[in-house]
């Protein structure tokens, strides 16, 4: 039955079940809040193109944190624009940080 359903809903299990990004792992944890689960970590939007937005953490090195402690979201940007480097991290696609 398998074979039977992908050739029928090909998009749906491709989207679905191969890459399960409906799970969110762990459960019950709101990934809006990321202050809740790592220090120093905010939650930003970024817009990549017109209708597509992006949900992404800013997390300052540990060397940063006393400074960080108690900034809004303007330092945060700020300090993605100082010389310090930045690391991208490309979690994937389960809907999961």
């Amino acid at each position: 039955s398998v074979p039977f359903l992908v050739r029928l809903f090909p998009s749906v299990l491709l989207t679905k079940f191969v890459y399960l990004n409906f799970l969110a792992f762990p459960f019950f944890v709101d990934f809006r809040r990321p202050e809740l689960l790592v220090n120093n970590t905010i939650n930003l939007q970024l817009t990549t193109e017109p209708g597509v937005t992006v949900g992404i953490w800013h997390t300052v090195p540990g060397s940063r944190g006393a400074e960080a402690q108690g900034k809004d979201q303007r330092w945060y940007e700020e300090a993605l624009s100082d010389a310090h480097p930045v690391i991208i991290y490309l979690h994937g696609n389960g809907g999961t940080r």
